[in-house]
């Protein structure tokens, strides 16, 4: 049977913590086993969860980190994973898991066609308040298919739904090291990483719950002006520091060798300097990148044109 291993980065997590391991340990698929990485929790959590691993001794390991930031953690965790898993599951501290979770995402990735190429698979959740009421399903089903020229854009793989194949843990740890100051999210990096070289399934079936609070990273809105304030503030983070363009170069240092055809077009034209009108013209003309909404994508167009991007 198909060993999955969960990959959990915990940070001052001690109020919601343990109900997520739990939901875990209550999966429908057996073989599970649990990585957990501190990273460097100031309250109660490594308490909490030396508690829970000396009920689990083999099903739960703890390493104790400094403080690095979620997508450092995320990148240690997947290096020191166990290289026989045949899975890997990203997963957060605060929400909780459906108990089919695992057992769907093994059905749609453990197939021929998906065993020797990178390959993994995302879903939706169901949003919730912090006492686990739920709000209904999110985000929507993505308008078109997953695809490079989409993760070059925009990141729609949420992390905590996401199961990947051994293959895809490969491909990154086989590559040069990734700077993890130039990288948005440790999901962004791995849809860019799989879908350049490999397969990624979306699959509407929400496999969480996703719980909303003050102290959420990256959060989630069914409301008109909750995803307004989400879309700007997503703008914002990614467009005025250049971050999308720090993401990409790295990605074309590490990766670039390996894109061929309208790919390495693509990421090249995507990083060519555009100091003049007609330069960026001339880009948002031959561009195939996008976003899901085809309103972002012309406005991206129109921040583009303007030298915003």
């Amino acid at each position: 049977m198909n060993k999955v291993q969960v990959l959990l980065s915990a940070y001052n997590g001690e109020q919601y913590i343990s109900e997520q391991i739990q939901s875990i340990l209550n999966q429908t698929y057996p073989f599970i086993s649990i990585l957990i990485r501190d990273d460097g929790s100031t309250d109660q959590t490594v308490e909490v969860l030396e508690e829970l691993m000396n009920i689990h001794p083999d099903k739960i390991k703890l390493i104790k980190g400094p403080n690095v930031g979620v997508v450092s953690s995320f990148f240690e965790l997947l290096r020191a994973a166990d290289a026989e898993a045949d899975y890997y599951c990203f997963c957060d501290q605060d929400d909780v898991w459906l108990d089919h979770k695992v057992e769907h995402a093994i059905a749609r990735l453990d197939s021929s066609i998906y065993t020797e190429v990178p390959a993994m698979v995302f879903t939706s959740t169901y949003l919730t308040d912090d006492k686990l009421n739920r709000k209904g399903a999110w985000p929507k089903p993505p308008a078109q298919e997953p695809s490079f020229f989409n993760a070059l854009y925009e990141n729609i793989a949420i992390g905590a739904t996401i199961t990947m194949n051994r293959s895809a843990r490969n491909l990154f740890m086989n590559s040069k090291s990734v700077d993890s100051q130039k990288v948005l999210m440790h999901d962004w990096w791995f849809y860019l990483l799989v879908s350049a070289f490999g397969t990624v399934i979306y699959d509407n079936t929400p496999t969480m719950l996703y719980r909303q609070h003050s102290n959420n990273v990256v959060g989630g809105s069914n409301s008109i002006v909750g995803k307004l304030k989400s879309k700007w503030a997503s703008f914002k983070r990614h467009t005025g520091k250049d971050l999308l363009h720090k993401q990409a170069r790295e990605f074309d240092r590490i990766y670039g060798s390996r894109l061929t055809g309208i790919q390495k077009e693509q990421v090249d034209l995507f990083l060519a300097s555009r100091t003049s009108f007609l330069d960026r013209l001339h880009y948002a003309r031959r561009s195939k990148l996008y976003r899901q909404s085809k309103a972002e994508s012309l406005l991206f167009k129109f921040f583009i044109l303007i030298g915003f991007i």
